[in-house]
């Protein structure tokens, strides 16, 4: 669950020397820390020449400083982190007295939106319908949570709950009730318990904190799961359930997973992404077996991928360019497990290929690659999954139609493949066949492609 962002934090307790300098607040934002304080009534030995003000890490004990004359001075605290505020006064003896508050548990939280790549529809989100090649704000606000990338339609939560969207309106995706196209966000109804969001080609949708699952845009193939295959343009719900616990849209399916682990997909059924044996498309949930351990799942533009609780890797659909991995190109219509490792954690479907991460940080990758989206520093195509690079530091995936990005533990953020308009986002138009660090910041948090998507979100902060 998302931590509120930042914010004001008063009412400190003094845990040392009397007649020092008092904090009497502290603001929060995105990798740093406002101090605002009342000088000493008592300046002890000679006038105050100035002040340093430490943030320190309550669980590293690593610590950052800054110096000023006079109230407030700013500080960079480790993001994320809860820290506790010292400070000490200077006077023209050397060090004057050190005072540290119990800041009442001061954590920065929050995140900024970027986005980058095609923006022909304005989904970028930017205002404009211009692609950029770098990484552009999103508005000012620290306050996005949840981000999620259809073809030519961004859908976003905020910390408060609230649902946005912006890009290409046709067919209903965005969910404003109409099919208008928006440049900048724009709030979907005036609801505060939006919780999970993802975007398929033309569809949307959406979990609520009361675990109830909602859907709208195109459902001509019924991956809406509203029993038909009309299109909507506001958010339905599907069913009368509460127990929807995750979400994830392929380009005309949808895949979902219940608080008890049991599997559910519908729309599409073509190449057999649905995985109930047939290819015959479903307009409302259809439970993929009966067990009840499956922990994670993405959704391809024809194919899905899950783990379970157990680790194992399964994938079934379209397998043209062995985007399902069991080092064959047939079409699988039932899950079939990967491999015998139980090690994974995390899957990302794009549209022709697959990428994972292991619970030991090693990043993986296959499918189609006649672009370089497998990262492997070759064009070939790979039927089963390839290691890329030795690293154990990889966190967060994604994948969109030609390209891949990633987040490593230390925040920094790496895409490789298709860079046509600028999708990856290391400001050149140049294809790369490896990962690329985008950027200098180090302190991403997660990043988000679709399968079927040209432009990327990211979120730049903590969530």
């Amino acid at each position: 669950m998302p931590r509120n962002p930042g914010g004001t934090v008063s009412g400190f307790k003094l845990l040392s020397t009397p007649d020092a300098p008092t904090i009497t607040g502290v603001t929060t934002s995105i990798g740093s820390a406002s101090v605002a304080f009342t000088a000493p009534s008592d300046t002890g030995d000679g006038a105050i020449s100035s002040y340093v003000v430490t943030a320190v890490d309550e669980s590293s004990g690593a610590s950052t400083g800054g110096t000023g004359t006079s109230s407030p001075i700013t500080v960079s605290p480790p993001a994320g982190g809860t820290f506790k505020i010292r400070m000490q006064a200077l006077n023209p003896y050397g060090p004057g007295r050190l005072t540290e508050y119990d800041t009442g548990n001061v954590i920065y939280s929050g995140a900024e939106l970027y986005s980058w790549g095609s923006n022909d529809r304005g989904q970028l989100g930017d205002g404009t319908v211009v692609y950029r090649s770098s990484p552009v704000q999103v508005g000012a606000l620290t306050t996005w949570s949840e981000v999620s990338a259809g073809t030519s339609h961004t859908a976003a939560i905020k910390t408060d709950g609230t649902l946005w969207a912006w890009g290409s309106g046709s067919n209903g995706r965005l969910g404003t009730g109409n099919v208008v196209f928006h440049s900048s966000p724009v709030q979907v109804g005036a609801l505060t318990n939006w919780s999970q969001i993802a975007a398929g080609r033309y569809h949307t949708a959406s979990v609520k904190t009361d675990g109830t699952i909602w859907t709208w845009g195109v459902g001509g193939t019924g991956q809406l799961g509203d029993g038909t295959v009309f299109n909507k343009s506001s958010p339905v719900q599907i069913g009368a359930l509460t127990t929807w616990s995750q979400i994830a849209c392929g380009g005309i399916h949808t895949v979902a997973i219940k608080t008890g682990g049991t599997l559910w997909l519908w729309g599409s059924n073509s190449n057999g992404q649905i995985g109930d044996g047939t290819v015959v498309n479903k307009s409302s949930p259809v439970q993929i077996g009966a067990l009840t351990n499956w922990s994670n799942v993405a959704g391809g533009d024809l194919h899905s991928v899950a783990v379970k609780t157990d680790g194992t890797l399964w994938a079934w659909g379209l397998n043209t360019s062995g985007q399902v991995g069991d080092n064959t190109v047939v079409r699988r219509s039932s899950p079939v497990q990967i491999g015998a490792l139980t090690t994974w954690s995390q899957v990302a479907a794009g549209a022709y290929h697959t990428a994972a991460i292991k619970t030991d940080g090693t990043l993986w990758v296959w499918g189609g690659n006649v672009i370089g989206q497998i990262g492997d520093g070759t064009t070939v195509s790979k039927s089963s999954p390839v290691q890329i690079g030795a690293l154990t530091t990889w966190s967060q995936i994604s994948a969109g139609s030609v390209q891949t990005a990633a987040i490593k533990t230390d925040g920094t953020t790496w895409a490789w493949g298709f860079n046509g308009n600028g999708r990856l986002g290391d400001g050149t138009v140049v294809s790369k066949s490896s990962p690329v660090q985008i950027g200098a910041l180090t302190a991403w948090s997660r990043v988000a492609k679709g399968p079927m998507a040209d432009h990327t979100l990211a979120l730049y902060g903590v969530v």
